[in-house]
Parts: structure tokens; sequence; C-alpha cells
């Protein structure tokens, strides 16, 4: 099957494929997570991206903030096999991850609840935070990508979708969307700090990563970007 383009979503049958998993067990069950997942898979250009970014690389991939993990069912369907350990504090998310991915039979794939930055000290290898760092105050933003770095193996890297900060359409719409996430209830939390490129460069620069910024916006109106970072040739020395 053709690789999708980086700037572009799932393609349809990609997308309706990996969303059968998130299907209710019974005809008349709840169908919102199946819904939800193949609408943002057909609509939503990120894992591409990310897939991109983690192609050539092997090693185990933490996923911090995994939500229902998309992100593990995107690397199989992909065929991408890296040990993949998927991390979110919302305790609501991770039986249904661990169900959708148990039904999809995903192999090497496993669910855990709570702060990532305490439970995956132990992690070596590559780090995903999607559409998570923005919901933290710049001091934790720091705080956890230095605690980011030192899992980082060499060779692999750290993808991070986020909204930049920005005062145009794409990021007033950018912050309307995510409160309005919080009021309806599927984001526990609003967002705190959105990241300003030279800023979040500079953050990685301090633990001796060169980071690659590009926009991600597809066909949404959303302020988003990708970045990938590596370490630094002389860090890495």
């Amino acid at each position: 099957m053709p690789q999708p383009q980086a700037s572009e979503p799932l393609d349809a049958g990609r997308a309706q494929s990996i969303a059968r998993a998130f299907l209710p067990t019974r005809p008349w069950g709840n169908r919102y997570d199946y819904y939800y997942t193949r609408t943002k898979l057909r609509t939503d250009p990120l894992y591409p991206g990310v897939l991109e970014a983690l192609r050539d690389t092997a090693w185990p991939v933490l996923d911090i903030g995994c939500g229902l993990g998309l992100l593990a069912h995107a690397l199989r369907a992909d065929g991408q096999l890296q040990p993949y350990l998927g991390m979110d504090i919302d305790c609501a998310k991770i039986p249904r991850a661990r169900q959708a991915a148990a039904r999809a039979g995903l192999s090497q794939v496993h669910f855990e609840t709570g702060d990532a930055a305490a439970l995956a000290q132990g992690h070596r290898g590559s780090v995903a935070i999607l559409d998570v760092l923005h919901y933290l105050p710049a001091p934790a933003q720091a705080h956890l990508l230095g605690i980011i770095a030192g899992m980082l193996a060499e060779g692999a890297c750290l993808v991070i979708r986020t909204p930049l900060a920005g005062d145009n359409a794409r990021g007033r719409t950018t912050r309307f969307v995510d409160r309005l996430a919080h009021v309806i209830g599927w984001m526990e939390t609003v967002p705190s700090v959105y990241p300003s490129q030279d800023g979040l460069r500079a953050m990685l620069a301090a633990q001796g990563l060169v980071a690659d910024f590009r926009p991600l916006y597809g066909h949404t109106p959303f302020n988003n970007w990708l970045v990938v970072a590596r370490r630094s040739a002389a860090s890495a020395g």
C-alpha cells in the first residue's frame, strides 16, 4: 500500500480498518469512540507525520498522553513493529485503549494509567508526545522535556505535535477548540501555555536536542506543528 504523505491524513480504507476495533461489542452499544476515531484518522494529518519520523528506528516507542492509543494502531497498520507503551492520566480512556488493541490483535502493545514522568523512568528508545505539551505550564514543559531527553537512545527520536503560540486565525481557533474539548469532557484539563517556536527550540537545545519544525495544518484550521528532535552530534558524543 502506498505510504500517505506526511501532510495528509490516513486514507479512508486504513482509517476505517483501525476504527473497527473501537466498535462496541453489542450492536446497541456506545459508538462514540468508533466515530471519533474514524473521523480523526480521516481528517487529522497527525499520524502520517509521526509514522514518517519513526519509520527508520526499531527502538521502543513511549507514547505520553496516548488517549485511546491510536498511534499504536497506526504504527501496526504502517508495518512498524516497535514495542509500544502508551501512558495517559485519563483513567477512563486506558481500559478502552486496551480493549481496542486486544480486538485488533496488536502485539507488544501495552497501556498504563498515570504520570509518564514517574512511571517510565526505565524507558530507552523513542518518545511521542502528541497534543500534550501545551497543557503544562512552561516550567513543567521544560522539566518533562529534560526527563524525555534522558530516555532517548542513539538513533531514536522525540516526536512532538503541538499548537504553537500565535495571535492569528489558526491560533484563535486552536484555543477555542481546546477549551471546548474540556467543556464537553473529552479533555480533563484546559491548556496552560502554548509554546512559541523559538521557546520550544531553546528548551530542546538546552537538553542537547536538535529539532526540525514544520507546520502540520493539513486541511484543518488549527495552528498545529510537528517537531522531530534528535540528539545533536556533540551531545551524542
